[in-house]
């Protein structure tokens, strides 16, 4: 039996591209400010409990004003932060569609996916919150970033063994995920996709959008093996529709044979 050896050598990854160094300078910059802020704590305590006790008591109004006034600045932080995000999202996107002709849809990541991404080979670069798929004639890839976009992995459509719909509990509420079967250096591992919005409010794509995202998929699937003149596996082939007038056809044509056989059962 032969395997699919994709090296790692055939994505490359340029080294503005590889957000682990990254992760670990954030990581040891918080780690330090924290540590700075206990040991403030730690000197300073006694000084911060004289000067609370020092400060001047509050009525019920002037506190409950406080209060709303502090909600309401997170609450317009948090919508200034969504909205951001959603502006990156958007330039990512444009920025794809001028260099690809494929399709994009938008990602979004969760805890299943993530394991999946860390036991495929090739996969160490990890993904944004919500991040791009590209499904070109090369596969399917991923990207992480905003105007510049970054790609976070590549699987060629040699390597998909099977694309199906499947769903996802996500919460309290299952959400349709498009489940994709890899196969890469003898491992062989099912990544959910779960296709998000890119509107405001919006969660998971469903109904006629999300099958028609598969449709496209299975379909590219289909023609870039067809072109490698390899065999598609039977979950990837297009599955027939019974219309009403091929059911007709298909009793007149097999009518004969039923009167046949009761004939002989008598």
């Amino acid at each position: 039996m032969s395997r699919i050896v994709t090296p790692q050598s055939a994505f490359p990854t340029p080294a503005d591209d590889r957000p682990g160094e990254h992760r670990l300078a954030l990581t040891l910059a918080v780690a330090a400010a924290t540590v700075a802020v206990v040991a403030v704590l730690a000197v300073t305590g006694p000084v911060l409990e004289e000067l609370i006790d020092a400060l001047p008591s509050v009525n019920g109004p002037a506190a409950a004003g406080v209060f709303l006034a502090v909600v309401g600045v997170l609450a317009l932080a948090t919508i200034a932060v969504r909205f951001a995000l959603l502006a990156r999202n958007r330039a990512r996107r444009r920025a794809l569609e001028a260099r690809f002709e494929g399709g994009i849809s938008c990602g979004l990541r969760h805890r299943e996916l993530e394991d999946a991404l860390a036991e495929l080979p090739g996969c160490e670069v990890p993904l944004a919150t919500r991040y791009s798929i590209v499904a070109d004639p090369a596969g399917l890839s991923f990207w992480n970033g905003g105007a510049r976009p970054r790609r976070a992995a590549h699987v060629a459509w040699r390597e998909v063994r099977s694309i199906r719909p499947d769903e996802l509990i996500a919460g309290s509420r299952p959400a349709p995920v498009v489940i994709v079967r890899v196969r890469r250096q003898g491992t062989s591992i099912a990544l959910p996709l779960l296709l998000a919005g890119e509107q405001p409010g919006v969660f998971a794509v469903t109904d006629a959008p999300f099958y028609a995202v598969v449709r496209s998929w299975k379909a590219l699937h289909r023609t870039a093996l067809e072109h490698e003149g390899l065999e598609p596996p039977t979950s990837t082939t297009p599955i027939p529709v019974i219309t009403a007038s091929t059911a007709a056809l298909v009793d007149v044509a097999t009518s004969p044979r039923r009167a046949a056989r009761r004939e002989a059962r008598h």
